[in-house]
């Protein structure tokens, strides 16, 4: 038999939420304050992880963190040597004065529970931050905060939640150099094994895995140049390669996919990226492909190469001006979703930062979206390819090559980056410079500097740079690559180039 409530009954159920308390643990603080005043040492056990803004009770807060600045300072913190402090700046003034001091001594607990009790303030005050976190976007959900969209506040909430997980202080401990070691010689042996020596996702490209060892897990790599350079080509280049070798294993063994790579393109749309891999993969030039400008044969090699291309584990984001908070909650459903192998950003001057920042300059802004997308890297393992502008300085000099000090916005670009990477084409700049035949006296020096233009032309045709300009991890230098414009494609540049 089902009851149901009568109104008398739901008030009471209402009255008795709103009169809950927030999770506390007073005698758990009081213990443990009895115990570091009795024993500095028990301070150890807990100094990683708590602090007095973690305790429930104001007044417990500032005694522990009174204890704290003496113990750091490696003076003695017992009632003798701190009354002076208490009672000059008025803490106990509220809980009794110094006969406090006795009530903590007689609460104390052993130094070998120490630890315990300050996990379980440590707890509660999680607790507590759980419920202002919900607190909040309930209150917003009804609307108290004007401007906020539904996903804004999705985003905002989830970032409240991230920032609380990341930065609760919990506790860590050293990794012994046993534990390092095995880890490195695990990392060694995966080279030694694999084709290439490549530990982390092929690149696609021979000399940059070479000089990398792959894209690896928790790094922030920085591929930048000016508009017209190929950057948008190139990291595609990469994302569709790291997809290829993801399906390619997995279909070695019998297995699904161990993840899929993400594409944030902020600047294209999810159409224009996919027309510009299949135009690069079936031959057929994208401009004509947008025109209707080819025949059937064309058309049908178009059509098989997309169904192959269909079962790559490659997903395209094209919300334009996306958010940190956003991608990252995009990013961490993937993982736990589909698995996530690798993250490519096109660009990060176009992201906005995390919902409810407000950063007082543009570097600033850039600092945290570089800072965060460092922290997305770590936090899920993977790596992340983020494209960047250049800044104009570049085209005042005569040597064009980028150099560090172009990334627009620089800010922590290239602190947070564990590699910088410029491509560069001489031929974009060397066709800015033909010749013209009103520029000169006759038609013999007309001749002569086209001449010599199209002799320097011909050493550039279809090459590019990529300038490796920083790795935390391993040489710099100056990788040669094969472009072809037709199809905006980047390969492994040879001495000999045979037709594919």
């Amino acid at each position: 038999m089902t009851t149901t409530d009568t109104p008398n009954q739901k008030d009471e159920s209402l009255l008795a939420l709103t009169l809950r308390q927030p999770p506390a643990n007073v005698e758990a603080e009081q213990a443990l304050l009895g115990a570091l005043l009795t024993n500095n040492r028990a301070y150890d056990r807990v100094s990683d992880f708590l602090a007095g803004e973690h305790f429930a009770n104001r007044v417990n807060g500032q005694i522990y963190d009174a204890i704290a600045r003496r113990i750091e300072n490696g003076q003695l913190a017992d009632p003798v040597t701190m009354r002076a402090e208490l009672e000059h700046s008025g803490i106990l003034a509220s809980v009794g004065g110094m006969a406090y001091m006795a009530k903590l001594l007689s609460s104390m607990v052993g130094i070998i529970n120490a630890g315990d009790y300050g996990r379980t303030i440590h707890d509660a005050w999680i607790r507590r931050q759980l419920i202002d976190i919900g607190e909040n976007v309930v209150n917003n959900a009804f609307g108290t905060t004007i401007g906020l969209s539904g996903q804004d506040q999705i985003e905002a909430g989830e970032e409240a939640l991230f920032k609380l997980a990341t930065e609760k202080g919990n506790e860590g401990d050293f990794v012994s150099f046993n534990k390092a070691l095995s880890g490195a010689i695990e990392v060694a042996a995966q080279a030694f094994q694999n084709e290439g020596h490549v530990t982390g996702l092929t690149s696609g490209l021979r000399d940059l895995d070479k000089k990398t060892g792959g894209l690896h897990p928790s790094d922030l790599l920085i591929l930048a140049g000016r508009p017209a350079m190929g950057k948008t080509a190139l990291a595609t280049k990469m994302a569709f390669s790291a997809a290829r070798a993801i399906m390619d294993e997995a279909e070695e063994t019998g297995t699904k996919p161990k993840g899929a790579v993400a594409i944030f393109s902020l600047e294209m749309s999810a159409e224009q990226l996919a027309t510009r891999i299949l135009s690069e993969q079936a031959e057929v030039s994208g401009e004509r492909i947008r025109r209707g400008d080819i025949g059937q044969k064309e058309f049908d090699r178009f059509v098989r190469v997309s169904h192959e291309l269909a079962r790559l584990p490659l997903v395209i984001d094209d919300t334009p001006a996306i958010s940190l908070s956003a991608m990252r909650t995009r990013c961490r459903r993937l993982k736990r979703t589909q698995g996530l192998c690798l993250v490519v950003v096109d660009y990060l001057q176009l992201m906005r930062p995390s919902v409810g920042t407000r950063p007082e300059s543009r570097v600033l802004e850039i600092s945290m979206i570089t800072q965060g997308l460092k922290a997305i890297a770590k936090e899920l393992e993977v790596p992340v390819l983020a494209l960047s502008q250049l800044s104009r300085q570049v085209e005042s000099r005569e040597d064009k090559r980028p150099m560090l000090s172009d990334l627009r916005e620089s800010g922590s670009i290239e602190q947070d980056a564990d590699a910088v990477m410029f491509v560069y084409r001489d031929e974009y700049y060397l066709q800015q410079r033909m010749p013209k035949e009103t520029a000169f006296e006759s038609t013999e020096k007309y001749s002569v500097a086209m001449d010599e233009w199209q002799r320097k032309m011909s050493l550039v045709h279809n090459k590019a740079e990529l300038i490796l300009e920083k790795q935390r991890h391993g040489p710099t230098g100056t990788i040669n690559l094969f472009f072809e414009g037709e199809y905006t494609r980047f390969a492994d540049l040879d001495t000999i180039h045979q037709e594919h």
